[in-house]
This record gives C-alpha cells, structure tokens and sequence, in this order.
C-alpha cells in the first residue's frame, strides 16, 4: 500500500480502534501488510498517528507488529508495566494536542514482569530486583494489585487467573489515572475527539483483547 498523508482529526477514536483490531487480526493471520513497514523519505515532513499506545517495554509486545501498523501510524510510549507517570502523560498529550491522535490505547500484556514482581513483593515481602529505581515501577503497580492478591479467594485461584486479574486492574487504573492527571485529556474526551481505551494482549495467542 503506498504511504498516505491524512489529515489530524480525519478518524474518530472508534474508527481508530476499528483500525487496530483488524490490523491485531492480520498480525494472528500472518497476512500483515510489510510495505506499510517499508521507510518512506516523506515521513520526514511530519507525522498524523491514528493512534497513541501505552505499553509495556517487554520485548515480545512490540504494538506497531501486533496492530500491523506501518511507520507513522502510531505513537508508542513504553515503560516496564504501561505505568502513568508524568513524563507518560506529557509524551501522551504531545501526541493528542500537537498531532490530532483520536485514541489513546493502554496495553497490558500477558505474563508481565513488572506486575509479576509485584505480586511476588506483596506474596513474598522482597522484589527480585531491589534497585530503588525498579521499586519506583512496581511501587505504582502494588496499590492497584494488593485488593486483588490479598483476597480470601485469592488462594484458590491459579498463578495465571491471578496474574490476569492483576493485569486488567493495573491497565484499566493507567486509564483512569489518564483521565485523572490530565486536563487536556479529559477536556478532547469531553468534546468527542479523543478515546482512551484498555486493552490486553495474549502471548499465548497474539490476541488483543479490549477491556470494557
């Protein structure tokens, strides 16, 4: 497909959802679109991302590869959990009030290890990793997940449906803290121009899954 300009505001948050969940569905059916990926020299006059990506700096959830996007089609924000900080907020809010990008999508992924090690912290009293900067990441995961881990049923689930409970509470409280830290954010939401939407992916399937 040839490289195409659009035009900041052109798709709704819906319609860029829409975009990503057919490209997810190409990326299981090993039928991706590699001319998308190929380097254009007309990128270099700007960029209009469908959409902005909070994820995960684990190197088996890349999202352009997942969501079968090509150069310019989105803006990625990594950290180890997708936790918010403020340099999240303020990299995410270049993207919505510079570029036009009408959707914000936080992804969780599977087998996380940031979330992981938080559970092992509550469950075990220790972090693997006892830097001061790793404790900083697992620090903003820990209050989200502790309800969760410390559950009376919580012993009776498996290793794997509590880490997935985990995940899904620590993606959908990046998605209200969102919506809670930034005035710009929630101001585009209120005006319909802007959607902020949770969203996991399976390793072991390549699935991304929306939360409601």
């Amino acid at each position: 497909m040839p490289w195409r300009p659009r035009k900041a505001g052109q798709l709704g948050p819906l319609q860029a959802q829409e975009r990503l969940a057919a490209g997810n569905q190409r990326f299981v059916a090993h039928a991706g679109n590699e001319q998308s990926r190929l380097w254009d020299p007309r990128h270099a006059s700007g960029q209009v991302p469908i959409a902005a990506v909070l994820g995960c700096a684990d190197s088996r959830a890349p999202a352009e590869l997942l969501f079968d996007q090509g150069l310019g089609d989105l803006f990625v924000v990594r950290v180890a959990g997708n936790i918010v900080a403020p340099s999240i907020v303020g990299s995410l809010e270049f993207a919505i009030a510079q570029l036009g990008t009408p959707l914000i999508v936080v992804l969780g992924h599977t087998r996380c290890g940031a979330v992981g090690a938080a559970i092992a912290e509550i469950e075990q009293g220790a972090h693997p990793l006892p830097t001061e900067s790793v404790l900083r990441i697992t620090g903003r995961i820990r209050p989200i997940i502790e309800p969760i881990v410390a559950a009376p049923r919580a012993a009776e689930q498996s290793g794997e449906t509590l880490a997935r409970a985990c995940l899904r509470a620590n993606v959908q409280a990046s998605v209200a803290q969102l919506k809670s830290d930034s005035a710009l954010l929630r101001e585009q939401i209120e005006k319909g121009a802007l959607g902020i939407q949770g969203a996991e992916y399976e390793l072991e399937t390549g699935l991304v899954r929306w939360l409601p």
